[in-house]
């Protein structure tokens, strides 16, 4: 249990870095907090957030730039909403990676 809210932890710090009119990846989020095979955990880290108002997951998308269909905060019209009051377009459920990406990698 404290090596899950440690890692939980690690992707919290990065999901609030994500600056507004950007996202990220699943994966990315995942690599940028220490393990590129926790894009399930980010999931499951995103899904329980304790804070949303700190933490903003809706600006976390799958590789493809579409929205999670089991936003957890509204679903995803909510995520949807919240996109593009950052200034995100959002098009069938999806948003464009080369305009949006958040540019953040590994070091």
């Amino acid at each position: 249990m404290e090596r899950e809210k440690n890692s939980y932890q690690k992707i919290y710090e990065v999901v609030k870095q994500i600056p507004r009119g950007k996202v990220a990846t699943y994966g990315q989020v995942a690599a940028l907090a220490g393990n590129r095979r926790w894009a399930r955990v980010v999931g499951y880290a995103l899904h329980v957030n304790p804070d949303p108002e700190q933490i903003p997951c809706y600006r976390v998308v799958n590789r493809e730039g579409r929205l999670s269909e089991a936003f957890v905060f509204g679903g995803i019209n909510q995520q949807k909403l919240l996109l593009e009051a950052d200034g995100i377009s959002v098009e069938d459920g999806a948003v464009n990676l080369e305009k949006y990406q958040w540019k953040k990698t590994v070091c």
